[in-house]
């Protein structure tokens, strides 16, 4: 029988009737409290009406002598037929030894998405990375919508289709989602709080290309000449240091006064996103420009100072966008200015393990991509070979090699291997 108010127990007896749909309509709601009605058809099956007026179906039973009750579903959504065949269902589990109050009771309790998510953030990302806001940013743009879905209820066919959707438009942001989310179930199995598989885990990931945009010669005079014209100096400021020295963009923003030796033209920065220290060479340009900025600075700590909680300049996406506008540019974008001065360097000759070393890469594999941008020394090796074919037809002026070897040995390229895939550039 299921439990009762004071107010119920008092007029028990009267409330034990067959419940009908005409009869559950015709229950009051009483500003006292909830009372029940108890089914006379069906033993453990009753309605409780809440003092709202709204009326729920409740199983009631007692399980190893311990009374256990379980709501089944709101009148008049659920009827009453339905009610009765889930009570006589759980009375079938129970018979065979199963207690299915309990295995709701332990669904309750199973955490949701967002409720991993925090635990994720919390537990592992932040003591263990330093782009831990990445994985925040990355829920909150794709994977909001499920914070409130629990844990089991969450398909990998679901997965599979919200990757297959964001990857229509953002193929990157698809993987780096599809990612996030095989870790936080794979945390979740760490840390005891999920026992089934991981629905993330096998699905196949988009094609990532490495990006290879950087700054071309006959863009660069329109593009500092934007720059020039930007009122904004901090945003200036950081934009033409961004180009110039080739940092990446977290470092470059929360840049502070103490990590810069003007007498050594050098700026230490503590910890990079590889999780080592790096000392940036000042190049004169940049030098100059830093000097101005600490004669002319209002704040005593961050080079670009900012207005928001973290005191420095955040991403200046505004400022980009008029500088673009004003350049006459397309498809360019700030992370591109570190990829430039790694170009430019390429194809100065520079070797690729000192441009990894100016950019601050640890694997040599993300340098790569240089060896691929930087043309000339490509240029150089055709027109060589091609001379030397020519001349070994005798159809070009010059000195005759039946083998045109003298020529073909004189050819240097550029090493190369595959083009790194995490982005970083």
């Amino acid at each position: 029988m299921c439990p009762l108010t004071e107010t119920s127990k008092k007029r028990n007896a009267a409330r034990r009737v067959n419940l009908t749909k005409a009869v559950i309509e015709a229950l009051k709601p009483e500003p006292s409290g909830f009372y029940v009605i108890n089914d006379s058809k069906q033993v453990g099956l009753c309605v409780r009406v809440m003092p709202s007026g709204s009326k729920f179906f409740v199983a009631y039973r007692k399980v190893d002598g311990r009374p256990q009750r379980m709501t089944i579903g709101r009148f008049p959504e659920v009827t009453v037929d339905v009610a009765r065949k889930q009570v006589l269902k759980l009375a079938g589990e129970i018979a065979i030894g199963k207690n299915p109050f309990a295995e709701r009771t332990s669904s309750k309790k199973e955490l949701t998405l967002g409720e991993l998510h925090r635990r994720f953030v919390d537990e592992h990302s932040k003591p263990h990375k330093r782009t831990w806001k990445d994985d925040e940013g990355l829920f909150a743009r794709y994977l909001t919508g499920w914070k409130n879905r629990k844990l089991a209820s969450i398909t990998r066919a679901e997965i599979q289709k919200r990757h297959q959707q964001i990857g229509q438009t953002a193929p990157i942001g698809a993987n780096r989602m599809l990612a996030l989310v095989s870790k936080m179930f794979s945390f979740a199995e760490s840390v005891g709080v999920w026992n089934g598989t991981n629905p993330a885990k096998g699905i196949q990931k988009f094609r990532e290309k490495s990006r290879d945009r950087f700054l071309q010669p006959d863009e660069m005079p329109k593009f500092w000449s934007a720059l020039d014209e930007e009122p904004n100096d901090v945003a200036r400021d950081y934009l033409k240091l961004s180009l110039l020295l080739g940092a990446r963009r977290a470092n470059m923003l929360a840049m502070r006064w103490e990590q810069l030796s003007f007498d050594r033209a050098e700026w230490r920065i503590p910890e990079t996103k590889n999780g080592d220290a790096l000392t940036v060479h000042l190049p004169t340009a940049a030098l100059e420009l830093l000097k101005a900025r600490k004669q002319a600075s209002s704040s005593a700590e961050w080079v670009f100072p900012g207005i928001g909680k973290t005191g420095h300049l955040v991403e200046p996406k505004s400022v980009w966008k008029r500088v673009l506008e004003r350049a006459g540019l397309a498809d360019l974008r700030i992370h591109d200015l570190r990829r430039t001065l790694g170009s430019w360097q390429a194809a100065a000759g520079v070797s690729l393990n000192v441009i990894g070393k100016s950019l601050g890469h640890r694997n040599t594999a993300t340098t790569a991509i240089y060896a691929r941008l930087n043309l000339d020394p490509v240029r150089t090796a055709v027109d060589t070979a091609v001379e030397a074919m020519l001349r070994a037809s005798g159809t070009a002026n010059g000195p005759s090699d039946a083998s045109g070897a003298d020529a073909i040995r004189s050819v240097r390229v550029a090493p190369s291997s595959p083009a790194s895939q995490d982005g970083d550039g």
